[in-house]
């Protein structure tokens, strides 16, 4: 599809002419820095990195607060103003705010946004973009099998070893509901990290024969790896989001909102899973990385 790229310098000239007949309309680029937080992994410092490099190359003035730590520390941090935006995920944010997250991303995403108003947080539009948890197998036994969705593992889940992190037993989109809403029971399951070198390595090696990754993780297509369709939507929708308090929304307006709006609707799943693979395979600086998607995304660099 055709995208209509921003014109900078138009944009910025409407800008001030809009100021100057109509002080204090939130729509100008000069303001308070903002500032963009991130959780302490590689995909989320680089999607907050997309957003710092977005608004900084349209105009705005941009501070880091990046590798921050967990939601625990990261929520705080946005409520007092500490941090001003930081990329969330629908389900999960939804979720911590104490709502019931679902498979459907508008229904999940709308319950978040008016959870977080609450509390001064506003989510602007959410990406097609997703990270959520994922069950995998290789191609081998995909084959083998004849899986593609979920609901496939049935006849042969007692024949197959489940490797997940130690807490999946009791959780509802992990063990506790692959039983419950598919009705598996495995063979084994084996307590393995979550989503990480312990558990890749253990379905490289034929350890597990089945393993809960993330959906963007960049092994899964590094190593030609199925997931599974999720046909009976267990897990809830996880859009990336940006969340933002609503003071920095009410200082600079629909200017900003729609840049940020713009941004998320391109991050697509493939790109979002080719970027995690730079990083976490190969080694890349995300902030290369998120330039290098702005680029090819036709947002020009600042002089």
């Amino acid at each position: 599809m055709r995208r209509v790229f921003r014109n900078w310098a138009v944009g910025a000239v409407l800008a001030l002419a809009v100021l100057a007949t109509a002080c204090g309309s939130g729509d100008s680029t000069e303001g308070e820095p903002i500032t963009v937080g991130s959780f302490n992994f590689n995909e989320s410092t680089i999607v907050a990195e997309i957003y710092a490099q977005a608004l900084e190359r349209a105009g705005y003035t941009v501070e880091r607060s990046l590798n921050l730590g967990n939601r625990e520390v990261v929520k705080p941090a946005l409520e007092t103003g500490e941090i001003d935006l930081v990329p969330e995920y629908v389900g999960t944010i939804n979720s911590f705010l104490g709502g019931s997250p679902t498979s459907d991303s508008e229904a999940t995403w709308n319950e978040a946004k008016t959870l977080f108003e609450d509390l001064g947080v506003t989510l602007l539009a959410f990406s097609p973009a997703q990270d959520k948890n994922a069950y995998v197998v290789t191609a081998e036994t995909a084959s083998a099998n004849g899986l593609t969705t979920i609901s496939d593992l049935a006849p042969v889940a007692a024949n197959l070893r489940f490797g997940g992190p130690p807490e999946c037993p009791e959780r509802e989109f992990c063990l506790l509901g692959l039983q419950t809403v598919y009705g598996l029971e495995f063979a084994e399951f084996v307590p393995l990290d979550a989503a990480g070198p312990i558990t890749v390595a253990a379905l490289e090696g034929g350890d597990v024969d089945l393993a809960l990754l993330f959906s963007s993780q960049g092994v899964i297509a590094e190593k030609g790896w199925v997931v599974l369709e999720d046909d009976m939507g267990l897990q809830a929708a996880e859009n990336l989001v940006p969340a933002i308090r609503q003071a920095v929304v009410d200082e600079y307006g629909e200017e900003l909102t729609n840049l940020l709006d713009e941004v998320s609707q391109l991050i697509a799943q493939d790109a979002l899973i080719e970027m995690n693979k730079r990083a976490d395979i190969d080694g890349d600086d995300p902030a290369v990385i998120a330039g290098d998607w702005l680029d090819d995304n036709g947002y020009p660099a600042t002089e």
